[in-house]
């Protein structure tokens, strides 16, 4: 695919995160800090699972993909950004060279649309081990662990190709500065010079698809867990499972309602200085939270990583 013959653009100008040189050196801090956090989480979680064959289970292995796909997505954009605080003029090309404009919106869409589907296949192992504890091997088996796994792969792939392909139909003409700090859809049909309705309808059922779809099996899941949470009689064991309950609902509260807020609506309504501000907690923040909140609160890690720590 290639853009229109009409469409003058080559490259596009990142505008950043703001504007104001007194904040650009303290974000740059913050934001490399945030990365090297969501690295160095993220990758260990990866290699610490992979290490530990008793965390072979499903709901490891669930996390091991959310892990790759944070490591993954927050490497899309975020060294783009912190380009964006040190340098006067940040220029992407508009073809799917390396790190193509193009290039990081379909990656962005794809490692976004992922992280919709694990969260709510990780949601469903909670609701299948707590629930049904005794059908939770023939539930949740290798077998349907890798499909739902791949069935999250093949809806993100979907979903990115969707959005990348009407993105490639519409014509460029002039402006080419993109006020954001990475390629999303909304700065993008901003600067379009030609109708962008195909887009914008496209943009609202694929994005209402995954978040809705998502949200909604998750919130049943939830629901379910906490009706057989009440009627367990151990205080030790209802404050257990509300406690990994809590950090997940919030971890999901947080990644699909500011999606929500970002896409949800025409592009036209709200401020974009308002859509940065939300991007960043579904970019940065979450990819940097998940490890923090699936991982370190857990004994199970904290048991292997002191054991790999030992051994080595």
């Amino acid at each position: 695919m290639t853009p229109g013959n009409d469409s003058f653009v080559t490259e596009f100008i990142l505008l950043g995160l703001t504007d104001r040189p007194d904040l650009q050196p303290p974000l740059f801090l913050l934001f490399l800090v945030m990365y090297t956090i969501t690295i160095l989480g993220n990758l260990g979680l990866i290699i610490l699972i992979s290490l530990n064959s008793n965390l072979h289970t499903p709901m490891y292995f669930f996390l091991f993909n959310l892990s790759f796909i944070d490591l993954c997505y927050s490497s899309v954009f975020t060294p783009r950004m912190m380009i964006n605080f040190t340098s006067k003029k940040n220029i992407i090309s508009f073809f799917f060279f390396y790190m193509g404009c193009m290039t990081q919106l379909y990656f962005f869409c794809f490692f976004v649309i992922s992280e919709c589907y694990v969260l709510t296949s990780m949601a469903y192992d909670r609701y299948v081990a707590i629930c049904n504890p005794l059908l939770y091997n023939v539930a949740m088996s290798p077998k349907v662990c890798s499909s739902l796994v791949l069935g999250s792969y093949l809806m993100a792939f979907s979903g990115a190709m969707a959005h990348t392909g009407c993105m490639l139909r519409l014509t460029f003409c002039d402006a080419n500065t993109i006020n954001h700090y990475f390629c999303d859809v909304h700065p993008l049909l901003q600067l379009s010079c030609t109708s962008t309705y195909v887009n914008e309808l496209v943009v609202f059922i694929v994005v209402g698809i995954n978040i809705i779809v998502p949200s909604f099996t998750i919130f049943v899941s939830y629901c379910l867990i906490l009706t057989n949470i009440l009627q367990i009689k151990s205080t030790e064991g209802r404050s257990k499972a509300f406690s990994t309950c809590t950090s997940h609902i919030i971890a999901v509260s947080l990644f699909f309602g500011s999606m929500s807020f970002m896409y949800l609506k025409p592009s036209s309504a709200g401020s974009m200085d308002e859509e940065k501000i939300s991007s960043v907690f579904y970019t940065n923040v979450v990819a940097m939270m998940n490890p923090l909140i699936y991982s370190l609160r857990n004994k199970d890690v904290k048991t292997a990583l002191r054991k790999t720590l030992s051994r080595r």
